[in-house]
């Protein structure tokens, strides 16, 4: 009977080997298949508004993701109607129709392609047409500015007039739009700006037919250097700070007025005896006019506390906080 000799040490070793590398390819590919699947939040503080009977402006705040937001998708009654990079904000969507009411969202897309939830879903009704309208509005008051910090800037205006109705006002940096408000509003905060760095701004008035005023005045105004904190202009205005007892149990109640963006405010920072307690985010349409919060803050009467608030500004950087306010429970 013919005896099979045992295996040699060197074919056995190749075979462990091969079989180690196959093992060791099989977890390197699984690895980057995975890549980036994390989608990046969903945008807040989406405002939309008409610019004219036929254009409305889109605004939102910077999104945030676990590697880079990269461009916004923009809807129309669910169709895509507009995408911009990664690092605006804001979008005119043009050719409506006048009369017309339309919902708008937003999504926010990063290199990898993961798209986001919906933004909230707002509605806008676009004024009527304005026949044979050829006539301007007059050119804004006097233009006036100030740094708040070192990335934002407080501006300011005179009402233009307008035959029929001015529908908004539109910023512009040097010849660029860079932000828009509603024709009601004479004042507004321009965020995502560089420290240290001079900046000149004007402004126009717009009516429902797309008539434009003249630019107002020039202003230059120059920002904070970036070690600096963002500063008055930002911070939340009227705050005011007290506490009540339901159940045995002390509850610190907060109110306070969003500062004036041109947008909307969804997102706060609520500072608690020198730490961060909590961030506060609003579901929904934020506040404009005043915001409310209560939280609970324990059981034992006769405690003092201090406590401070800042919100988060549409670029994604935290505005100023607010003086602080001491209460006591009880």
């Amino acid at each position: 009977m013919r005896r099979i000799p045992p295996l040699s040490t060197p074919l056995a070793l190749l075979t462990a080997v091969a079989a180690t590398a196959v093992a060791l390819g099989g977890c390197a590919w699984s690895g980057d298949d995975a890549g980036d699947t994390h989608p990046p939040a969903a945008p807040r503080g989406l405002t939309v508004q008409a610019g004219s009977s036929t254009t409305a402006h889109v605004m939102w705040n910077r999104a945030t993701d676990d590697t880079e937001v990269t461009g916004y998708e923009v809807y129309r009654d669910a169709k895509k109607v507009k995408e911009v990079a990664g690092g605006e904000q804001m979008v005119d969507v043009v050719g409506l129709e006048p009369d017309a009411t339309y919902t708008f969202t937003v999504r926010a897309r990063d290199a990898e392609g993961n798209v986001s939830e919906d933004s909230e879903r707002l509605s806008v009704t676009m004024p009527a047409a304005a026949a044979a309208d050829r006539k301007a509005p007059s050119r804004p008051g006097r233009l006036t500015g100030r740094a708040a910090g070192s990335s934002s800037a407080m501006l300011s205006w005179g009402k233009s007039s307008d035959d029929r109705r001015v529908a908004s006002y539109e910023i512009y940096q040097g010849g660029s739009k860079v932000h828009s408000v509603g024709g009601g509003q004479t004042a507004t905060l321009v965020t995502g700006l560089r420290p240290g760095t001079d900046y000149t701004f004007t402004v126009k008035a717009r009516d429902a037919a797309d008539n434009f005023s003249p630019a107002s005045s020039r202003v230059r105004l120059t920002t904070a250097g970036g070690g600096k904190a963002s500063g008055r202009g930002t911070a939340p205005t009227a705050f005011r700070a007290g506490t009540h007892e339901k159940g045995g149990a002390y509850y610190i109640d907060l109110s306070w007025v969003p500062p004036r963006t041109g947008g909307a405010v969804a997102e706060y920072q609520i500072q608690l005896d020198g730490r961060t307690a909590t961030s506060l985010v609003f579901g929904g349409t934020a506040p404009k006019d005043r915001a409310e919060h209560s939280f609970y803050i324990g059981r034992k009467s006769g405690e003092p506390h201090r406590v401070k608030v800042r919100p988060k500004l549409p670029d994604g950087t935290w505005g100023g906080y607010t003086p602080e306010r001491t209460v006591t429970t009880g």
